[in-house]
């Protein structure tokens, strides 16, 4: 098969780069696809502050005109002023099983990071570990939950073959809310009045508190997590760009501000999985009737996703995180939802681990984070 490699910097181009997807997952049952809308925002160099601080490039392999493949290449300059480090990325992977195909377009994206003058390629990360992130290599069973990566088990091989080596694993666990251990509401329940008594309150995040509490979040963010691999500061426009983006299935039920004396010290936010309402949004068009689909049953979803919780470090091993997990469970049963996704977790997380098992969630999916040393 002849492979071309060209770079998608035209706006026909980047619409055949989005849709690639839904082309190569037809005829699998498990592909959620992504909006279009928020994708094409996503590379809008106008609209997406990450490119404010940070470079990419795209690329898609076509053969006899037919995009069999696509990758970008990403400096993301913010975290390697952050780790002093001179690394490059890539995300937004899709290529059909073919190694052939494969080798080419990860040679661009390599070469393209080589010639910025890093050491390294890490990914995928769709830009950064504050986007979409990691590499699915085992719980190809179901469909991925809401802001979570999907692809073909036959990629890890791919990456394997070319010389990438595995950098980290994020774990998902999914918490049936049937099956929670009783013990741990309880005592969940004894820390939040014990904590009460000292001064440590909690509050929802309402519609009316979101603007204020975003930057509260953000502060907590980059404090509780500047220890963690992979992390890169979040700065206050692409903090407020994820708030717009996910406010419409936020909800008080599933969100969460921990106060000291009215001091934000720490944050949980869940979200509606809304995957199983996008899941038949063909080519992933909201309008013009899907919109009205996805804002009747954002509230009827059978599966909630955890997707960050922070603590600032002089507050943990209080019970705070206990807590949030126990206002989410007891949500969970009084709206009937079957089950909630703690994702994802590091996995030298030991702390955040545990507390999962603890609960009696299940590990049920591992995402994956490869590094390719370019002079090696």
């Amino acid at each position: 098969m002849k492979v071309d490699i060209i770079v998608a910097d035209k706006s026909s181009l980047l619409k055949e780069y989005i849709n690639f997807p839904h082309d190569l997952y037809r005829n699998d049952p498990h592909y959620v696809p992504e909006l279009y809308m928020a994708q094409k925002e996503m590379f809008s160099r106008k609209k997406n502050p990450f490119f404010e601080h940070s470079e990419v490039e795209s690329f898609l392999a076509k053969s006899n005109g037919k995009v069999v493949g696509r990758i970008s290449a990403i400096l993301n300059n913010n975290y390697n002023k952050y780790h002093n480090d001179n690394v490059g990325f890539f995300g937004f992977f899709d290529v059909i099983e073919d190694y052939d195909v494969c080798k080419p377009l990860l040679d661009a994206a390599v070469k393209w990071i080589k010639d910025k003058g890093c050491t390294a390629v890490i990914g995928p990360t769709n830009f950064s570990t504050n986007d979409t992130a990691g590499m699915l290599v085992d719980g190809f069973h179901e469909s991925p939950k809401v802001m979570m990566t999907y692809n073909y088990p036959y990629y890890k091989d791919f990456m394997d073959k070319y010389g990438f080596r595995k950098e980290m694993d994020f774990l998902a666990y999914i918490l049936y809310t049937d099956k929670v251990a009783e013990k741990s509401i309880r005592l969940a329940q004894s820390l939040e009045e014990r904590l009460r008594r000292q001064g440590i309150t909690f509050r929802s995040i309402t519609p009316k508190s979101l603007k204020e509490d975003v930057e509260h979040v953000r502060k907590i963010w980059n404090n509780a997590w500047s220890n963690n691999w992979g992390f890169v500061p979040m700065t206050d426009r692409e903090t407020k760009r994820l708030a717009d983006e996910l406010k419409m299935i936020l909800s008080p039920d599933w969100c969460y501000i921990a106060e000291d004396n009215g001091v934000p010290v720490g944050f949980g936010v869940t979200i509606y999985n809304i995957n199983e309402i996008t899941k038949g949004f063909k080519n992933g068009r909201l309008f013009p009737f899907n919109i009205i689909k996805l804002l009747r049953k954002k509230k009827k979803t059978d599966y909630v996703r955890i997707i960050a919780l922070g603590v600032n470090p002089e507050y943990r091993r209080k019970g705070i995180e206990a807590i949030f997990f126990s206002k989410n469970i007891l949500a969970a049963r009084r709206l009937g939802v079957k089950a909630g996704e703690v994702s994802w977790v590091l996995e030298n997380n030991k702390e955040m681990n545990a507390s999962a098992l603890k609960l009696n969630s299940e590990l049920y999916k591992t995402y994956r984070i490869f590094k390719y040393d370019i002079n090696a």
